[in-house]
């Protein structure tokens, strides 16, 4: 994993950037992060308080954590907790989720119909990225949303995973 330390109000030494590279290594035991992500990690340094921010975005979530000590080397150790936390969860979340094999899990596709008194509050555009099934529903479960929409990498066609109320997943498929 790629590190950037950046500092604001505070200059980034060298031993503050060797702790923060050796402690987030640590997280790179869990394949939910790959080579290719980077870290961004954000200090800020206010009258009585340190303050470090890392962020995580990889091809599965995004992981984020914030922490605020009086000791900045405290904050770096509190944060990497919270991040081994916060992946840990997820890791137990999907295994929990998917013990059942998927195909026991798809049941009949069931009609959603909305109601006339919805209203579009938000918008927004994806590019469906292309994978497997099961990594279309581990996605939608770390990232905590009830669908998923992805192209799928069989059919080479945009397909939606979503969650049914009965505790099974649901494909649509597109032709």
């Amino acid at each position: 994993m790629k590190v950037n330390v950046v500092g604001k109000n505070v200059t980034v030494t060298q031993g503050i950037s060797d702790k923060i590279h050796k402690k987030l290594d640590v997280l790179n035991k869990y394949f939910i992060i790959s080579d290719e992500d980077t870290a961004n990690v954000l200090i800020r340094t206010y009258p009585h308080k340190q303050k470090i921010e890392v962020t995580i975005p990889t091809k599965f979530a995004i992981l984020r954590a914030e922490v605020m000590d009086d000791d900045l080397y405290n904050a770096v150790d509190k944060v990497i907790d919270k991040l081994e936390d916060q992946i840990r969860r997820q890791k137990t979340r999907l295994t929990r989720k998917n013990k059942d094999s998927l195909a026991e899990a798809f049941l009949e596709d069931d009609e959603i119909y909305g109601s006339d008194d919805d209203v579009v509050v938000k918008t927004k555009s994806i590019e469906p990225v292309e994978m497997s099934l099961d990594d279309a529903i581990m996605k939608m479960e770390l990232l905590g949303h009830d669908f998923f929409i992805y192209t799928d990498d069989e059919t080479q066609k945009i397909a939606v995973v979503y969650k049914r109320y009965d505790g099974g997943y649901g494909l649509i498929e597109t032709e």
